[in-house]
């Protein structure tokens, strides 16, 4: 499994925002994911996606890497922010609009 914490800790590195999800984000594979890009989007702010569904080991290794048992999983300038519902309520204070725009700077 270190394998996968290593390419997943690579991915995170390397974007300042990155969602791991099910599906693409032209093509969301479930509900949540689907929340969760429809707010990236609302933002406008660059991000990446990394479908689980095509890597098994990313798939599990997400989960142990964040210590946080769903996906999606959001992360702005290398740190866990949460899954989709606490994106749904950081998204609604405002609070996910200046972490992202605070980093973009």
């Amino acid at each position: 499994m270190s394998d996968a914490k290593e390419r997943i800790g690579e991915i995170v590195g390397k974007n300042d925002v990155v969602l791991f999800m099910k599906g693409t984000n032209l093509f969301p594979q479930c509900g949540f994911s689907s929340r969760a890009v429809a707010i990236l989007d609302h933002l406008g702010v660059p991000y990446e996606t990394v479908d689980v569904l095509q890597d098994p080991e990313i798939r599990q290794g997400i989960k142990d890497y964040s210590d946080w048992p769903t996906v999606p999983q959001l992360y702005v300038k290398g740190e866990f922010v949460g899954g989709s519902d606490i994106m749904m309520e950081m998204f609604e204070s405002g609070e996910l609009k200046q972490l992202v725009e605070q980093d973009s700077q």
